[in-house]
């Protein structure tokens, strides 16, 4: 009752949280003023505009009607003019005489001004002939009362209607349309050279190193440079330098940024944080002028960190490149000079992280400016096994679960496939109804991020679907009976992703960094059993093996041309490969770097070994058809066979359960001595890291009770209470 209770009151605050959030937004949408500031909206211009169109068309709109001359002359003869008025080339006539005009026609002049024909007082405009020499008499017989107005120019007001109000009414149109589109930093046009770093307070910076798993040997790089900005004297007293700059350098998700906020949070400085993308925009020279108001920032503001995410978007080589980006050059080169110049003793450390390191120019990785390059690379199984505490601590998992277990099948992934696994497996218990995660929800988790979501649902074609059944089971079978493979898992026919309709996942019992050849070579056993299978079975071959025949292919190429395990040209590398965590290309693909003769000779190779290791794929399963039958069976009516199921049916069959013991006989294994000092050394690097991951959280702790110490020290000294100290409340109160 009482959880219930606390969730529901938890459901309550976040439900008040959000409508106190949303009636604020909405009453700031209604306000212009918000928060004492002027917000600028286009329609507040267009009104604008409007309003003056809508003044000039009353305030400058007379009603003199232009008239020919000679009806000038015909209206003065008639009498309907009184007066008339010279201006510049202009006649202007008047039917009254302005000295005589009474109250009630002075409202009627004001009608008449503002457009209105409805008075009796009306006016003539025409342009006077110099020539004529007898409009002059003709007025003085009629008794018109006529002078001359002088032109009032005023050229003030003129300029500023004819220039400054469209210049100023083109610079505001402008200056919206920018900002609409996020350009050029931000709310002021004229901010250029102003950095987009964001600055996060030393208050702010909660990440310690025990919140940072799987990358230990870097953490030591670094601990270097948490103590030197702590205390600096120690190693300015014998003549030491911290190294300037840090590069951190590993495949994305790795844990870069990471690692840069714990050292900064370790350090209790304050920390710039920017990415290389935001130094460079359309403007040449931006950058550059960005880049010193960072360093001049950051050396007000020492000790601190200067973090620079992805700096292979401004460091890229400048050497063999055919195109030339002056503003990416200049705002390096200023990097460049700024690093050159800068000062160890300063107490600011510059880091940056980047997973290109192959693409960055040699000046800017020399001693001097990067002093320290930090390999952050993917986590081994103990680090995935601390990776995976790290972030399930908030998570209610089942007892029993084994984090190690999940270590082992999520081999190559990094720190963030890690996070989103733990937070899509919790995900996945709550859409259960489960109030704890289990091991299942971890491993659908896996799947679900490695091939894709599952489709139950699917509707599938029944021939098809025993088909991949067969497939499926003829890559177990394989998996099983050869020598130095993963164990299966699981095989399952239930479709996944795009096009995956079904698939057998092998899981790693341990680490390996190399692999012999007859682990290369049943690697492509395997990824050949499940078109044999179907060749067994229906006697032809489907499309489904597609991506099994390309992967086998690129191991044979790969083979041959990279690992020198040919006959013809043994320990020979024949390919020109280029590096890169984001090259993009498989590890098995290369370019050509050798003659028609030896490509004939790489073709006709890659043929032999596939046919090779097909047929004895085909001897295999043909040998084991009671087993590729029998397994089928129940995969057609489970859909999902886990790895224990499935030795059950193998361990039935007497031939296949001897197969299977000669097989883990043939399994490679390390010799006595090997197993003896390997056993030890690991046995040794697991306690020595469990003594590290508790003297972390220790200091961790140490270092939470101090601050709050220092805490409240401050408020006691500064007269107020601590929060929650009900008697200093009342005291004051």
């Amino acid at each position: 009752m009482n959880n219930d209770k606390r969730k529901d009151d938890d459901n309550n605050d976040w439900r008040e949280l959000l409508k106190k959030v949303k009636n604020k937004g909405e009453g700031s949408g209604k306000n212009p003023l918000k928060g004492g500031k002027f917000r600028f909206s286009m329609w507040y211009l267009l009104l604008a505009i409007l309003l003056l169109s809508i003044l000039n068309m009353f305030m400058f709109k007379g009603n003199d009607q232009s008239i020919p001359y000679s009806d000038f002359k015909e209206l003065i003869v008639e009498g309907s003019i009184k007066e008339v008025h010279y201006s510049g080339t202009s006649l202007i006539g008047y039917s009254f005489v302005q000295t005589e005009l009474t109250g009630s026609d002075t409202t009627s002049l004001l009608q008449s001004f503002f457009g209105s024909n409805n008075t009796n007082l009306s006016s003539w405009k025409t342009e006077q002939i110099k020539n004529d020499l007898t409009l002059l008499p003709l007025m003085d017989e009629k008794g018109i009362v006529y002078k001359a107005i002088p032109e009032s120019n005023n050229y003030l007001l003129d300029l500023l209607f004819r220039m400054v109000i469209p210049i100023v009414l083109m610079l505001v149109i402008w200056r919206y349309i920018l900002k609409r589109m996020g350009g050029l930093g931000g709310s002021n046009v004229m901010s250029f050279g102003q950095n987009n770093a964001k600055i996060v307070a030393e208050n702010d910076l909660q990440t310690r190193f025990k919140d940072v798993a799987g990358c230990d040997e870097a953490k030591d790089e670094l601990v270097e440079i948490v103590d030197f900005l702590k205390t600096p004297t120690k190693y300015t007293n014998i003549g030491g330098k911290i190294p300037k700059g840090a590069l951190l350098v590993g495949p994305p998700g790795t844990g870069k940024t990471l690692l840069a906020r714990a050292v900064a949070g370790e350090a209790e400085v304050t920390f710039f944080r920017m990415s290389g993308a935001d130094f460079v925009e359309m403007f040449v020279g931006v950058g550059a002028a960005r880049v010193r108001d960072l360093f001049k920032q950051a050396r007000e503001k020492a000790p601190c960190i200067v973090f620079i995410d992805e700096l292979d978007a401004i460091g890229k080589s400048r050497a063999g490149t055919l195109s030339t980006n002056d503003e990416r050059e200049q705002t390096l080169n200023q990097l460049l000079v700024e690093m050159d110049g800068f000062d160890s003793t300063g107490g600011v450390i510059i880091l940056a992280a980047t997973n290109r390191p192959e693409v960055l120019d040699p000046a800017l990785l020399r001693p001097g400016r990067f002093d320290r390059q930090v390999v952050v690379d993917k986590p081994d199984q103990i680090g995935r096994e601390a990776i995976l505490r790290i972030h399930s601590a908030d998570v209610k998992l089942e007892d029993e679960l084994d984090l190690l277990e999940i270590a082992k099948a999520t081999a190559g992934l990094a720190g963030a496939d890690l996070a989103n696994i733990v937070n899509e497996a919790a995900l996945l218990a709550v859409r259960m109804g489960r109030d704890k995660v289990s091991r299942d929800d971890f491993f659908e988790a896996i799947e679900k991020a490695a091939i894709g979501l599952q489709k139950k649902n699917k509707l599938l074609n029944p021939h098809e679907r025993e088909v991949t059944a067969y497939h499926e089971t003829g890559h177990a079978l394989v998996n099983v009976f050869t020598p130095d493979q993963h164990l299966v898992k699981k095989i399952t026919i239930i479709p996944r992703g795009y096009g995956v309709m079904g698939y057998m996942l092998p899981v790693p019992e341990e680490e390996r960094s190399f692999q012999t050849r007859e682990e290369l070579l049943g690697r492509i056993d395997v990824a050949l059993g499940g078109r044999a299978a179907e060749e067994i079975i229906y006697g032809t071959v489907s499309t489904g093996a597609g991506n099994d025949i390309m992967q086998a292919t690129d191991i044979a190429r790969s083979m041959i041309t990279r690992l020198g395990m040919s006959e013809r040209f043994p320990n020979v590398s024949l390919d020109r490969r280029g590096g890169g965590y984001l090259s993009g290309e498989s590890p098995y693909n290369q370019g050509r770097d050798y003659s028609e003769d030896t490509q004939h000779y790489i073709d006709e190779e890659i043929s032999k070994i596939m046919s090779d290791r097909y047929k004895q794929v085909l001897t295999l399963l043909k040998k084991h058809s009671g087993l590729l039958e029998a397994i089928t069976v129940r995969l057609l009516d489970k859909e999902t066979i886990e790895r224990e199921e499935l030795m059950d049916l193998i361990d039935s069959d007497e031939l296949g359960k001897s197969d299977f013991s000669a097989r883990k006989g043939a399994d490679l294994k390390p010799s006595e001595r090997a197993k003896v000092s390997g056993d030890a050394r690991n046995e040794a690097i697991k306690v020595r890291m469990a003594e590290r991951r508790a003297a972390e959280e220790e200091t961790a702790r140490k270092a939470a009770e101090e601050k709050a110490a220092r805490d409240a020290a401050e408020a006691e000294e500064s007269g107020s209470s601590p929060p929650g100290d009900s008697k200093s409340d009342t005291k004051d109160s």
